[in-house]
């Protein structure tokens, strides 16, 4: 039997991308082992958020290689649709693909196997561009929620990103084909949905039909089986207060959204062409708090951007130490070539950056204590899902607001909701009793 092994950076879109092409490979008689192990064909998913995600990539790429020399090698994604010709210089890739006609994989490495010369598959894409499906329709052993992409691209253009550049102008997936997915889901087993895109608040402003994101939620809320559904990277301006109240009263929607703040200092989010000021987005998360009791809120921050002086950070800084976040993902910028960030002035220095991460850092781990700490003795439903692979004789599982949950047992709980008492704070994990 011909194998394939899949290498995914980056993204939760990523993620169910590559899932989705393992199942076109298997329905064409493939057997998909890990990626340490030697294969006929390597997938490799790639990230260009960052300078890191590029240079990973590489590296994998390489890896592969080393592995079996005789393999094919594809390389698809983000950074092959920014710098294709880039990625085809580079030794013993033998396909690269974009972000679009993904769907074609299996038949381009097949004409790989037989030929000596690279393929490439990268094209320009335009406002006409359609959403390709690429549908999970299996169950993958031990999972309990399953991703369901029901958008693609973005054009917010925020002047560091260079999403909008890799991924094309915005394009929904028919609500339908969402649903239809989605029940064939829920008929597998999976407890759990998370619905997921490039830019999920855009999903509906290229359909006819009308239908927007609240539709299709309430729409998915409708499907039997379905015990939770999780919500993606969303922008702050989403949620007025009508459509938190709205959500609010939806049972299955998790009390988790990660909603993308970037800086916390009104200028810098000026300079980044972001579209919310920093009270606006407070009131948002206020707002949540108040409608959804023990509401987890999640975010992205972004440290050093061109321009961001010591006091620009302090504002961030409490800001967020305010505002006490249930969790916080901080990065450094990262110049993107193609992004007008990439040529502002007043870049900052990589040592600046790093001591700025590391104070945030900090300060997250604090927080996310802290909203550890509040539950102390509640009781919360967890979907259990795996072994914990911290700590030894421990199963773990996530609460629908995002806490993850540890508890002593031998038993074989994979895809039970169970109640259970939270018993001690820690920072990464909570444990617990039943």
């Amino acid at each position: 039997m011909k194998s394939v092994a899949f290498y995914t950076l980056g993204c939760k879109v990523n993620q169910y991308e590559s899932e989705a092409l393992e199942e076109l490979f298997i329905q064409e008689g493939y057997q998909v082992v890990d990626f340490s192990s030697p294969a006929d064909v390597y997938v490799i998913n790639t990230c260009t958020v960052t300078h890191h995600g590029d240079s990973k990539s590489r590296q994998i790429i390489r890896r592969a290689k080393k592995i079996n020399p005789r393999a094919v090698v594809a390389v698809i994604g983000c950074y092959v649709q920014v710098s294709p010709d880039e990625v085809m210089a580079i030794r013993g890739v033998d396909i690269v693909i974009g972000t679009t006609d993904k769907s074609k994989i299996v038949e381009l490495v097949e004409k790989a196997r037989k030929g000596t010369q690279p393929l490439k598959a990268v094209r320009e894409m335009d406002e006409n561009e359609k959403f390709e499906e690429l549908a999970l329709e299996r169950i993958h052993k031990g999972r309990t929620r399953a991703f369901v992409k029901i958008q693609e691209g973005c054009s917010q253009f925020c002047t560091y990103c260079i999403i909008p550049y890799a991924r094309g102008p915005i394009r929904s997936r028919p609500p339908g084909k969402v649903i239809e997915q989605a029940v064939k889901l829920a008929a597998l087993g999976y407890r759990e949905v998370v619905l997921t895109g490039i830019h999920v608040t855009s999903y509906g402003k290229d359909l006819e039909t009308g239908t927007g994101l609240l539709e299709l939620i309430r729409q998915v809320h409708e499907i039997r089986g379905l015990d939770r559904i999780r919500l993606s990277s969303i922008e702050p301006t989403y949620f007025t207060d009508d459509i938190i109240n709205e959500i609010s009263q939806m049972h299955k929607v998790c009390r988790h959204f990660h909603l993308s703040l970037q800086s916390g200092c009104d200028e810098t989010l000026k300079r980044m062409g972001r579209r919310y000021t920093a009270a606006e987005y407070r009131h948002v998360v206020e707002k949540l708090r108040k409608q959804i009791p023990g509401v987890a809120v999640t975010t992205d921050v972004m440290v050093g951007f061109p321009g961001e002086t010591a006091e620009e950070f302090e504002q961030t800084y409490k800001f967020l130490q305010q505002l006490e976040l249930s969790n916080m993902h901080i990065f450094k910028f990262s110049p993107r070539r193609g992004t007008p960030a990439a040529k502002f002035d007043r870049q900052i220095s990589a040592n600046i950056k790093d001591d700025r991460s590391s104070t945030l850092i900090g300060l997250a781990a604090r927080c996310r204590k802290r909203f550890h700490d509040r539950f102390v003795g509640s009781s919360l439903g967890v979907l259990y899902e795996q072994e914990s692979r911290d700590v030894k004789g421990c199963y773990e599982g996530l609460t629908d607001n995002y806490i993850r949950v540890l508890v002593d047992t031998r038993e074989e709980l994979n895809n039970q909701i169970i109640s259970t008492r939270l018993t001690a704070s820690r920072e990464d994990y909570m444990m617990g009793e039943f």
